[in-house]
């Protein structure tokens, strides 16, 4: 039967009213690729700028430590324009912010780029961001928390490998520096498997992972703050969960909220995309009343069993005094039975 004109009318009105939400889905699930780009190497005596792309950092003594840790380090400082500025409670405009981190990028002695701490604002600066730049001058950014925001942006719009673990005023104790020396000045392809360290008791209890579902998998690894992550759901500044290994990790949130944001993963079509699921510290995350809650344990096996694929929890990611440098964007292959991560390929240039 041929089409009237008003049907044909009313299905093309249709058509293109429905397209660009086709196209935005269609680009939200990752459809479009962006090419991997690699940091240049960091090595000892190299310049690196701290700035701060989130909240303020209340006590300057805060930003005098965290300048004498990075030079332990065997870095050479050099903070931000704008670190010292105070806008409520961000450091700064977001124009004072962005342009900090744009300047450290420009800047060909800056080698790297760390971020003081987390706090929240980073996704405001978003748009402001030079990503040009940053492909020009692919240089190391370190952070975690709301740092999370510009790991995935600047992954998603470089392709740039960042690196989520310490902020400037995080603990350096002998752990996390070990971790930046492997990483970045030993270069290894570092295997990520807790710390067990026995007390006086019969059994390990502290840094204990537990297996979701066993099994082995291997890809590239993105993620970082789960708050932090589905607050860019349907925005632009989120890379492809497609084939990808998944970590989270979270602080002070009640049980019913990670609820809602894994349902917000689920719903956006991210969960059903991944290879393998990590799930790092969820820090003060006791319900705080109510009628009853469901556990973190059962929130997770609510959504990631049924996806039928590698994955545990309990790893050392997220706000704990000792943690990862996980390397975002890189390839890595995972084991959920045993565990652990390892990075599978080079990701600084030669």
């Amino acid at each position: 039967m041929l089409m009237n004109k008003r049907d044909f009318v009313k299905s093309l009105g249709l058509t293109l009213a429905v397209a660009p939400f086709l196209s935005m889905q269609k680009k939200f699930q990752g459809k479009e690729t962006v090419l991997k780009l690699l940091p240049n190497r960091l090595n000892k005596g190299d310049r690196v700028g701290l700035i701060s792309p989130s909240a303020a950092t209340a006590e300057s003594m805060q930003i005098l430590f965290a300048k004498e840790a990075l030079e332990a380090l065997g870095f050479e400082v050099e903070t931000g324009k704008h670190l010292f500025n105070r806008r409520g409670h961000l450091a700064g405009t977001d124009t004072e912010r962005a342009a900090d981190l744009n300047e450290m990028f420009a800047n060909p002695e800056i080698k790297a780029v760390i971020c003081i701490r987390g706090g929240s604002g980073a996704a405001r600066i978003l748009p402001m961001i030079d990503y040009e730049s940053i492909s020009a001058n692919p240089k190391p950014i370190l952070g975690y928390s709301d740092v999370t925001a510009l790991h995935l942006a600047i992954h998603a719009k470089t392709g740039l490998i960042t690196f989520h673990g310490p902020n400037g005023t995080g603990s350096w104790n002998r752990f996390n520096v070990k971790q930046i020396e492997k990483v970045f000045f030993e270069r290894e392809l570092v295997r990520f498997e807790n710390e067990l360290v026995k007390g006086d008791d019969l059994v390990i209890k502290q840094n204990r992972i537990q297996t979701i579902r066993p099994g082995i998998a291997e890809g590239e690894i993105i993620g970082g703050n789960l708050t932090v992550l589905t607050a860019l759901a349907g925005s632009p500044y989120l890379p492809s969960f497609e084939g990808k290994i998944l970590f989270l990790e979270d602080i002070r949130e009640d049980p019913y909220k990670i609820d809602r944001m894994m349902s917000t993963l689920k719903l956006m079509g991210a969960l059903d995309q991944i290879k393998g699921f990590i799930f790092g510290q969820c820090t003060d995350c006791s319900p705080s009343g109510g009628y009853g809650s469901l556990t973190l344990e059962q929130i997770l096996e609510d959504y990631i069993l049924p996806l039928n694929i590698p994955a545990y929890r309990g790893a050392m990611i997220g706000h704990v005094d000792k943690q990862f440098v996980i390397p975002v964007g890189a390839r890595v292959s995972m084991d959920a039975e045993k565990g652990f991560f390892e990075m599978k390929e080079e990701i600084f240039t030669s």
